[in-house]
């Protein structure tokens, strides 16, 4: 979860996460490469008086300057496109589960189990605005896959630490998909201004073993 003084991004918990945190420090480290090398030759050019005939008409430089900044944005866009590929990926979930946004609650459905189902909603403990009296509990390392939707207004289903994010839209049905990699509990918020108690929409979801996993749903079944 997000703490104090913290300036980038929670610690990640599941591989996507890992891959969009990982091109962000490529992407920041080449924007910072160029940024130092426009900067050096401002500086460079402003405090030159003198003139350099051959520079004049250079077309080796010009090549090069029209082709260095296409290999960055190929650079740049083949990790981006395979992030994006990973993160819209569904092939065989292990498990699904459906998720609908209330005014102002959230509601969990174990779509693989019958008739298992409960609300979620915020409690005032400890970790305000963030603690919920039933959490949503998945298994460590399987490959869930999320159905959204909303019954009323727009929401928005959020866990920064696994990175995803996605819409609950009433009348629609969006998915995502993850996998979570590291035991813990995790928090969230609805990311939509969806109303008067839109800050009160908590999601917290609690990873276990599968061991655990399959007693916690035998007895809450």
């Amino acid at each position: 979860m997000s703490m104090w003084s913290n300036v980038s991004f929670q610690n990640s918990a599941s591989f996507t996460m890992e891959q969009m945190t990982f091109f962000y420090d490529f992407s920041f480290l080449t924007i910072l490469m160029i940024l130092v090398f426009v900067v050096y030759m401002m500086v460079y050019l402003t405090l030159e008086s003198l003139i350099k005939c051959y520079d004049l008409d250079n077309q080796t430089m010009e090549s090069f300057w029209t082709v260095l900044p296409l290999l960055i944005l190929v650079f740049l866009a083949f990790p981006s496109i395979r992030i994006l590929y990973l993160m819209d990926e569904m092939k065989n979930p292990m498990l699904t589960c459906k998720v609908l946004g209330h005014q102002w609650f959230w509601s969990y459905e174990y779509s693989d189990f019958s008739s298992f189902e409960f609300d979620s909603y915020m409690v005032f403990n400890l970790m305000r605005l963030l603690e919920v009296d039933n959490c949503f509990v998945i298994p460590l390392g399987l490959k869930m896959r999320l159905l959204v939707s909303s019954v009323d207004v727009l929401h928005s289903w959020t866990v920064p630490a696994f990175g995803v994010k996605v819409d609950s839209v009433p009348g629609r049905l969006n998915q995502l998909n993850f996998t979570v990699n590291r035991l813990g509990v995790y928090f969230g918020q609805c990311s939509e201004i969806c109303g008067v108690n839109h800050s009160f929409m908590p999601i917290m979801v609690e990873v276990v073993l599968n061991q655990g996993f399959s007693v916690w749903v035998e007895n809450s079944s």
